[in-house]
Order: C-alpha cells, then structure tokens, then sequence
C-alpha cells in the first residue's frame, strides 16, 4: 500500500484532515491560508467545489487514508470545479450566446458583454468589474440582481453622491424595488429602531456602514455590490472597512465596480480583495512574500503584470476596454500647460518649508512623518493659491469662446479665487466639492447640464462615478494635481463616457514650482503600476527607484539652500539623530 500522511474525512462541517504529519502540516498551512499557522491537528477545511480540486491536487503529492465514499465526493467536487472553470472560460468567448434577464423594464435590454459578466459573477459568486469607465458597471449589476434570485435582497454601498443615482438607474433598467437608507444606524434617536420596507436592494452611503454592522451580521441581505470599493483600500483599519467586511462574510455574492481600483501603489488590491474573494490573494503575509517587495518603506507590487494575469485566470477580475466592446470613442488628449504663478504666495513659506524638509530627514521617526506630512500639505495649498489666478484667466478664457468646462481642484481657498474671477467676468460658477450636500451636488450637477452655470468646479475626489455631465461637457481641466493617477482618471471618465459626441480634451495646468513638478514625477511612478494590474497586456514602463510621495518634495527644498539630502542625513548622524 502507499504511504499515507494522515487521514481525511467528510464531516457536517466539512473535510476533517487528522493525524497530519508535522512537515506536511507546513506544506497544508501554505497552500490553504485559511488553517492558522499556529494550529494543530485536526484541521477543518470547508466543502466546496474549488477547496476539493485544491485538495484533490495536494493528495497526489501527500497522499491521505480515506473512506471510498469520501473519496467520490472529493472526485465530485474536483470534476464540479472544472466543469466550473470550463464554463467560465465559454461564458467570455465572442461566441457566447447568455440566456435572457428577465426583470427589466420595457425596452431596456443588456449588452452582450455585460451578460458575460453577469454569468460570469453567477458562476464565481465573487468578481471585481474593472471595466473601463462609461461602459455601464451599475447595468451589469442591475442586470445580475434580475437575472438572480437567490441575490435578492442586495446591498449597494457607495459614495454619498451616488446613492441617488443608483435608485435613479436600477428603477429605469428594471422592475427592482430600491429602498435608500437615509441613516447610519438602525436605531431611532427615541431608541426605536429603524425599520427597513420591503425592497428588493438597499443602498447605503459608504458613510453610513459602519452603524449597521450588527444587522449585515444577521444575514439581512444575500449579495453585496462595492460601488467604487478603492474608498476601502485601507482595509479594516476603519469604521467603514470592518463594517464591509462583515457585509462581504455574511453574503453568498460579491461584486466590486470599479475601473481603478488602485489609487497609490499596487499593494491596495490585497486590501480591496478581502472585500470581494477574501482566499484568492491569502493572508497578507502570504501575499506579501508572493507579490511584493518593500521600497523606501512602501509595499510594491514586485511584478503586477503577473499579479492581473492571475486575478484574471482565476475569474476574480474582469476588465474590459471600450475598443473591446466596439464603444471606441475618440482618444482623450490630455495636455499639460504651464502657467504663471505668485512668486510671493510661494516666497512666503521659503523658510517654513525648508525647515519642515529639514525635520523630514534628519528628525526622529515620528517627528520625521509627521514633517513630511506638513510639507506635503502646506506646500501642495500653497501652489494651488500660487497658481490659482492663471488657473481661473485660462478656464475664463474657455467659457468665453463657448467650451462648457468641468474644472477640478481640491483647496477652498483656491476654490474661493476662481469663484471671484468668474464672477468678476460676468459668469456663473457652481460648486460640487466636499462641502456641498448631496442635494447641493444634484443641483449644481443639473444646472450645469440645464446651461445654467459654468463653469463647474469639481473636488478631485467628488464624483466618481456621475453619469451625465459627457452630454454637456467635453473638457476638462486640471487646477490642482493629486497623488494619484486613479483619482485623475476617475475625473476624466466623468466626461470620456457612452454618450459623449466630441473628442475629450483634458488640460493639466502645471507650474514650475511648487508641488507640481514632483507630483508629476511620482505620478508616473503610480500609474505604470495600477495600469499592469488591470492592463497587463499593456505593459510595464520602466520607472526608477521607489520614493514615498514627498521625498522628491522634500529634496527639492534642501537643494534649493544647497544642502542635499546626503548631506543632511550626514549631519543627522553626526548628531546621532536617527
């Protein structure tokens, strides 16, 4: 008989591996992340269809002892599984043909490529849609929730200026009954508590989360969808984010809509993941080890090429472009002008700024961050202020040649300088930014649609996600920069949508002083890497070292009075300041 490593048996709670031998313990802990690296056995591992063909798989190096009724109901789950993946890959042929979704209003119809990914999430249970932006996410959604029964009652979390939306689009595509929650928390202030109406799907505000977690823990709703799930990419770190995730372990469907679910480095996915397929990229040690590598003290992805190939050949990622689906609209060109800047408004925080870079490389480790922090803070305002004159005369100048112009910023006092240029020369802006309510942010978004302002000002981080201003609107400008690349884009895909007639022009007003020409740098940095995740047949640029994000902000302000980062640095340890 062949040696055996231990024994294995099908229980009510799923397969018992017992008598597991210590060296093929260690082997089992790595390939199924869910067995604690401190237990022992017995271990317990669920029954399903992808758990068995991984077992299965093990067996062949580790043979274990089992009953022969067992061992059919391993083979079974094994051969469910690859009738599973063999599905799968036919459901994204061109050929494909889906069966129809019944439940949509009266001459709505889905598009074949959301078809397959409605199939596509009824099959896996859990799927990130990374299609590009304008290629109807919140459809394919609307269409899974009709097409699958056993998904009703669904949960949609989403930013604050979406939850209308949602409503919005679902009653239009189809006969779902949308109920909007409307506080973050299901108790009454009179202590009654806040009883939900029959609905087929509730959205909640991704502000509202973190009160209802004790009701997602009773198994309100069977499926949830994460509008725009990067709010999530610090994990359970947050309120919101444990919230979510007790949402995501207490349903049977997981869908995550977003075409950039990476805003900073690569290292984010691990963390947006949990809430979508919590075993496909394991613990985050796993991952770590796996994927990544640590430089300058931020966690990259070693090879994110590899790392999208793959979430797609396991279905957990699906993306496609609009040139795949044949909803090519004309390339956005995106154009960079420097414009002028206030010598002064910069001039005058020369010293502070020096100072600050001073503290945030020679300083303790705390002091060193925080620093940094300021700098990066106090400096990115001051370009805005500095900037913000040329900003409003360039927009200024497009309004009065009749462009209808989206202008993002992210400084109130930057937004309070174009506000009184623009009125000083007779036009009408309003504001969607951080400041306004929802209903505010309706208004402004419909009067500008309406012809009734312009131009509209845009938080960089406000709005992800609307849907109509592409009718209205083909340009867009950039007043102030951010981070990331992803918030960036998110902004343009507000206007490079279904719908939109003209070619989109994106202008990047930039000075030559200031923040900007580092933010421009690490920009790049970003984007090659987000870009390999979810476009891995695009390629990886090649990019230097790793930098955190002001490092280049600060080396900038210690060259500018002739003392080099090196040299600081040696100072410091001559101090012995560590």
């Amino acid at each position: 008989m062949a040696r055996t490593y231990g024994s294995l048996r099908l229980t009510p709670a799923g397969w018992l591996l017992g008598g597991i031998e210590p060296h093929v313990s260690i082997r089992l802990k790595q390939l199924f992340p869910r067995i604690p690296k401190g237990a022992v056995p017995p271990y317990v591992l669920p029954h399903t269809d992808i758990l068995d063909a991984d077992l299965d798989w093990f067996l062949t190096r580790y043979p274990l002892s089992m009953a022969e009724e067992d061992r059919a109901a391993l083979t079974e789950g094994r051969l469910g599984f690859e009738q599973d993946q063999a599905e799968m890959e036919r459901i994204l042929l061109p050929d494909y043909q889906p069966p129809a979704v019944l439940g949509l209003q009266p001459g709505q119809q889905v598009r074949r490529y959301q078809q397959q990914a409605v199939e596509l999430l009824r099959r896996r249970r859990s799927l990130l849609l990374g299609d590009e932006g304008g290629l109807g996410k919140t459809y394919t959604a609307a269409a899974f929730l009709c097409a699958e029964p056993s998904a009703l009652p669904a949960a949609v979390v989403c930013d604050a200026h979406m939850q209308a939306q949602w409503r919005e689009k679902i009653e239009a595509f189809t006969s779902l009954r949308v109920h909007l929650i409307t506080r973050g928390s299901p108790k009454l202030p009179d202590g009654r508590s806040y009883d939900l109406p029959p609905a087929d799907v509730y959205v909640w505000r991704i502000s509202q989360v973190a009160g209802w977690a004790d009701v997602f823990a009773k198994g309100l709703v069977r499926s949830a969808v994460f509008d725009e799930p990067q709010s999530l990419r610090t994990g359970e770190h947050t309120a919101k984010g444990r919230a979510a995730r007790v949402l995501s372990r207490n349903v049977g469907y997981r869908l995550g809509l977003t075409a950039t679910p990476i805003y900073n480095y690569g290292a984010e996915m691990w963390n947006i993941m949990r809430f979508i397929d919590d075993e496909v990229l394991g613990s985050y040690d796993d991952f770590a080890r796996e994927w990544c590598t640590d430089t300058g003290g931020k966690t990259r992805i070693a090879d994110p090429k590899a790392l999208g190939t793959y979430l797609r050949e396991q279905h957990v990622l699906l993306r496609r472009l609009k040139a795949d689906v044949g909803l090519e609209l004309p390339k956005v060109s995106r154009i960079v002008e420097h414009v002028e800047h206030d010598s002064k408004a910069l001039g005058s925080i020369e010293d502070l700024a020096h100072h600050l870079a001073i503290r945030a490389t020679t300083g303790a480790f705390v002091d060193r961050g925080q620093a940094a922090r300021d700098l990066d803070l106090m400096v990115r305002h001051q370009t805005g202020v500095a900037k913000a004159p040329a900003v409003a005369q360039f927009v200024r100048l497009l309004c009065e040649a009749g462009e209808r112009v989206v202008l993002w910023g992210w400084h109130r006092e930057v937004y309070e300088v174009w506000l009184q240029s623009f009125r000083a020369a007779g036009l009408a802006p309003a504001l969607y930014t951080g400041s306004e309510s929802p209903v505010q942010k309706a208004a402004a978004k419909t009067d500008f649609e309406a012809g009734r302002v312009n131009p509209l000002i845009m938080s960089l981080r406000s709005g992800a996600g609307i849907d109509g201003l592409q009718h209205v609107c083909s340009t867009g400008v950039f007043g102030e920069l951010d981070w990331s690349p992803g918030i960036h884009q998110q902004c343009i895909w507000r206007l490079d949508r279904e719908g939109q007639t003209q070619p989109v022009t994106a202008f990047f007003l930039v000075t030559d002083e200031g923040s900007d020409p580092p933010m421009m740098e690490v920009l790049g940095i970003k984007a090659s890497e987000a870009a390999a995740i979810v476009d891995p047949h695009l390629g990886l640029q090649q990019v230097d070292g790793d930098i955190t994000n002001v490092r280049r902000l600060v080396e900038r302000y210690l060259a500018r009075k002739g003392r080099p980062v090196e040299s600081a640095l040696q100072a410091a340890n001559q101090n012995g300041v560590t």
